[in-house]
């Protein structure tokens, strides 16, 4: 597979050859997690529409839920304005997150509340 060379040369990658992927969900726009994606990981998204991407840790390609279950149907793809960051929403099977809740940003520890920052 080779990504499409107009679309390739559009993306800023990092020093490891990779770009962010922020993923959400279509139906709720929730923001369900972050991964990386290099050229054949963004590839296979565009071709199969499943998620999938890069493992820094395992230096390996993996499609979401190929294990668990908990797939994600790509319904669509952006890139932004530096194209360093693509945006992918989803149709999501089940918890996106690795713990098993439904997002990846579900904890109760936030940097700054809502409420605080209209009031400083």
């Amino acid at each position: 597979m080779t990504l499409d060379p107009a679309l390739s040369d559009r993306l800023k990658r990092n020093a490891d050859g990779l770009i962010a992927a922020v993923v959400v969900e279509h139906s709720t726009s929730d923001v369900l997690m972050m991964a990386w994606m290099n050229d054949e990981a963004l590839e296979r998204t565009l071709t199969t529409r499943r998620g999938t991407y890069y493992s820094r840790s395992r230096k390996e390609l993996w499609v979401k839920g190929e294990t668990s279950g908990h797939v994600q149907h790509v319904r669509e793809v952006r890139i932004d304005c530096d194209g360093d960051t693509v945006l992918l929403r989803v149709d999501q099977t089940g918890p996106a997150c690795h713990t098993g809740t439904h997002t990846c940003f579900d904890t109760d520890e936030r940097l700054l509340l809502a409420d605080e920052s209209e009031n400083p």
